[in-house]
């Protein structure tokens, strides 16, 4: 006889029994997730133009040798690139360039875009066993408290957290207090979306705030959830990387809408 699970109304209480889903009970492979996690990353690349500290007029070396134009025999200069000023006869007011060493020189080892490119694949049936590996965590207790390490055995009665789809259909205020209501208010505090000021120097570069991955609320294609305090994603866009993001065993929270979803989803790729 096939497992059973509850459905949440927007009042924490139970509305009904569906059967469970047999992706929340698929094996959990850390090795294929992990895999996955680092061909998904993504770096936006930068590096200096390529002529950047060599636009000039100079060309070449300074030579040392006697009876040699432009030598630079007997006056105790380096053999460095250098762009004439003014001349007189066979003697130059000229001035060192684009070496790393000199005012406006190019730089010795600048970084390079194609460092940052990330070229990693993974293969379908990779994929396919990361997802569901991913989805069968959020419903695992065990992966749950490894991955939060504030919350206990006290604190999750019940996984996975579906609920009916009138949640998303609530204005933001109502939204919170209904999912407090279901996921009670102590496990909420603990996992909610927190934004705090970065200790160190990235406060002066640009990443002041530091921010955790906090609650995920999975939607259905129609459902539309109008709040930034919970982070949703639709069940056809839903990959590893949102759900494993921190590590596997994230909390989430689906609504029925989107577990027809996903089962469907999760059917297509099988066929595939």
């Amino acid at each position: 006889m096939a497992e059973k699970i509850q459905v949440f109304d927007i009042e924490g209480k139970k509305a009904r029994e569906i059967e469970m889903p047999a992706f929340f009970s698929a094996e959990i492979r850390l090795d294929i997730v992990a895999k996955t996690l680092e061909a998904k990353k993504s770096m936006q690349p930068y590096a200096p133009s390529p002529v950047a500290g060599k636009q000039h007029s100079a060309s070449g070396k300074i030579v040392r040798r006697r009876h040699v134009w432009k030598s630079g025999y007997g006056k105790g200069m380096s053999r460095v690139p250098r762009k004439a000023h003014s001349r007189k006869g066979s003697q130059f007011n000229w001035t060192a360039a684009e070496v790393p060493s000199v005012r406006g020189g190019r730089r010795a080892h600048p970084p390079k875009a194609a460092s940052m490119i990330n070229t990693r694949r993974i293969n379908k049936k990779e994929l396919k066993i990361a997802l569901l590996s991913a989805l069968s965590a959020t419903a695992n207790k065990k992966e749950i408290m490894g991955r939060y390490e504030n919350i206990t055995d006290k604190d999750i009665t019940r996984v996975p957290f579906i609920v009916d789809s009138k949640l998303t259909s609530l204005k933001t205020k109502e939204l919170i207090s209904s999912l407090k209501r279901i996921l009670s208010e102590s496990l909420f505090e603990k996992i909610e979306k927190k934004r705090s000021v970065r200790a160190g120097k990235g406060k002066m570069r640009g990443r002041k705030y530091k921010t955790n991955a906090g609650l995920l609320l999975v939607t259905g294609e129609k459902e539309e959830v109008k709040t930034s305090l919970v982070e949703s994603k639709k069940a056809k866009n839903l990959g590893v990387s949102d759900l494993a993001r921190g590590g596997l065993g994230r909390i989430t929270v689906y609504t029925e809408s989107a577990i027809k979803e996903l089962q469907k989803k999760i059917g297509e790729i099988e066929n595939d």
